[in-house]
């Protein structure tokens, strides 16, 4: 089956006239004949019913010819898709993010993509940052949103997102009634800590604002949501990054943290250096550029 015998038979089942879809065609009605018999006799049901004075379209016409349209008509922008996709405007891209960076950013990074690219489709895998690294190697993502940036020569990477901590405290907490909050007020206070393996980064971060403190260290999470919800309980403070305040959970409220200078937390766009997705330097150019914080 070719397109050029599916052209006459549409050509043919439109006219119903072998004449007229021929010079429609600009040939000769002979081999436009013979183009529907052997389209014909590829599908194995004869589509025309053919007399000395018309053509009438059999059942089996009737029901072939919506596809016959359908796969012309596919044909025709097929180059086109073919022609864009190779300069990136179409494709795929797998895009990776952790919980939080669902908070700060990944709304504009979406909406960016969506009107810049409309017709690149997105898909998203919210990871921690660690296995969005491994799936990022593997071929498996195009661009990971992560909070560390390994020393890996394959990969390059840019900050899209930067902010700065707040201490999360629950409303009964009796820290909650000041405005801002000292290292000092926090001695000997419960403190909700994060995994050590699936969020090392923010662990760090804690424990470089609480260096000069003794606090007592609980839990060991991996999400800010379920820390949040630890704070809301009662259970202890916790650092988190400002886009957390977003969320407005029921039960926590959220200080300054003052006396000591907060570390910048800080979202990548990693990706791979040797990838041959025509949609991903379009889509990296995409991506915010984060606006200098206050010192």
């Amino acid at each position: 089956m070719t397109l050029e015998q599916l052209r006459g038979f549409v050509a043919v089942a439109e006219e119903l006239h072998f004449g007229r879809a021929a010079a429609r065609l600009q040939m000769t009605q002979p081999p436009l004949s013979r183009q529907i018999q052997k389209l014909e006799r590829t599908i194995g049901a004869q589509l025309l019913a053919r007399s000395h004075r018309d053509v009438t379209l059999t059942a089996a016409g009737d029901a072939f010819l919506p596809q016959a349209r359908h796969i012309l008509a596919l044909a025709d922008i097929a180059p086109d898709q073919a022609r864009r996709a190779a300069r990136g405007d179409a494709g795929v891209i797998r895009l990776g993010f952790t919980a939080t960076a669902a908070i700060g950013v990944l709304g504009t990074i979406l909406r960016a993509m969506d009107e810049g690219l409309p017709d690149v489709e997105v898909i998203l895998h919210e990871w921690v940052s660690s296995r969005q690294l491994e799936n990022l190697r593997d071929g498996r993502l195009d661009i990971a949103l992560t909070r560390t940036v390994p020393h890996d020569p394959t990969l390059r990477s840019r900050v899209v997102h930067q902010e700065s901590l707040l201490l999360a405290l629950g409303t009964h907490d009796p820290l909650a009634t000041a405005s801002e909050v000292t290292p000092a007020d926090l001695e000997g206070h419960t403190v909700i800590g994060y995994s050590p393996t699936d969020a090392a980064y923010f662990e760090n971060l804690t424990s470089a604002v609480l260096a000069t403190v003794n606090t007592r260290r609980q839990e060991q999470l991996s999400q800010v949501h379920s820390i949040l919800a630890l704070v809301a309980a009662g259970r202890g403070a916790a650092v988190v990054p400002r886009s957390a305040s977003q969320l407005h959970p029921d039960g926590v409220t959220f200080r300054e943290l003052a006396g000591w200078r907060s570390p910048v937390v800080q979202l990548h766009a990693v990706w791979r250096d040797a990838s041959t997705n025509p949609a991903l330097h379009p889509a990296l150019n995409l991506l915010p550029t984060p606006a200098r914080l206050p010192d």
